[in-house]
């Protein structure tokens, strides 16, 4: 069971038609002109509400962390506010098929020939972070994860970057003793002001943190969607490092979600 363990991990930090460009957040670190915090905010909700009904990418991925080196690729396809399916390919060899909805996850191992079905709890119990299928979806888009425009946010002034956060700068190190479940988000504008170019999201209590970093991002049928993306989890025991490449993302165009569990497979062990 330790190998679906980690085959979940791959499928969770996932972090994913012809293209009309390509834009790039390698930044120069110049000083940026101020800007006011409503300002900001307008940005991020607009961005934040911009998903598509039907999505579809091919991510080629490389993942290492403290004891192993990986390279695969995945089949990506999401209908909005419904389910994602992920199909893991190995050499060009499908090994792993998975459905996720806003209640469960579930996983089929085609080598071992067995399947495993879990509730959306399975990701906190297991990473520590308390995703929603919501936040699954805005983490494969590159939107604003967990962003509600009601909430109350706070800009942190920084020379070189615009930087919405969930917390004021001098608060978020007291959330060291509060509940595991207060997590702070940061959220960086690239310097156009015009769409998202890194998230940072910890759990200071549990000394987690997640960095996301949008390198590069591709335009889709008006939709500016991700295409070079970097990913570092790191925990108290282990180190993730995440590199992937989003090729021929397509949008609104329906493909059908295709996990059929065949004749003769067994539940996996736990």
């Amino acid at each position: 069971m330790n190998l679906f363990i980690k085959v979940s991990s791959y499928l969770f930090l996932f972090l994913f038609m012809t293209s009309c460009g390509v834009t790039s957040n390698i930044e120069e670190n110049v000083k940026l002109e101020r800007r006011k915090t409503n300002d900001l905010l307008h940005v991020l909700d607009s961005i934040s509400i911009r998903k598509p009904d039907f999505f579809y990418s091919k991510v080629s991925t490389s993942y290492s962390d403290t004891s192993k080196n990986l390279s695969f690729k995945t089949s990506l396809r999401m209908v909005k506010d419904s389910a994602l399916n992920l199909l893991i390919t190995y050499a060009k060899i499908p090994i792993y098929n998975s459905i996720i909805t806003k209640d469960t996850i579930s996983v089929m191992d085609k080598r071992s020939k067995c399947y495993y079905k879990e509730d959306l709890s399975y990701i906190k119990e297991t990473f520590g972070v308390d995703f929603n299928y919501k936040n699954l979806e805005e983490l494969f888009l590159g939107l604003p994860i967990d962003y509600e425009s009601n909430q109350k946010y706070f800009q942190i002034h920084e020379p070189t970057n615009y930087i919405i956060s969930s917390h004021r700068k001098h608060k978020i190190k007291r959330t060291e003793k509060k509940a595991k479940e207060d997590l702070v988000f940061k959220y960086y504008i690239n310097n156009e002001v015009n769409h998202l170019k890194r998230m940072e999201i910890s759990s200071p209590s549990d000394s987690i943190e997640i960095v996301i970093d949008y390198k590069t991002r591709e335009i889709v049928d008006e939709y500016t969607l991700p295409k070079d993306v970097a990913v570092k989890i790191s925990t108290p025991r282990n180190n993730i490092l995440i590199d992937m490449t989003y090729e021929k993302s397509e949008i609104n165009q329906r493909q059908p979600l295709v996990y059929i569990i065949p004749e003769g497979y067994e539940k996996c062990e736990k």
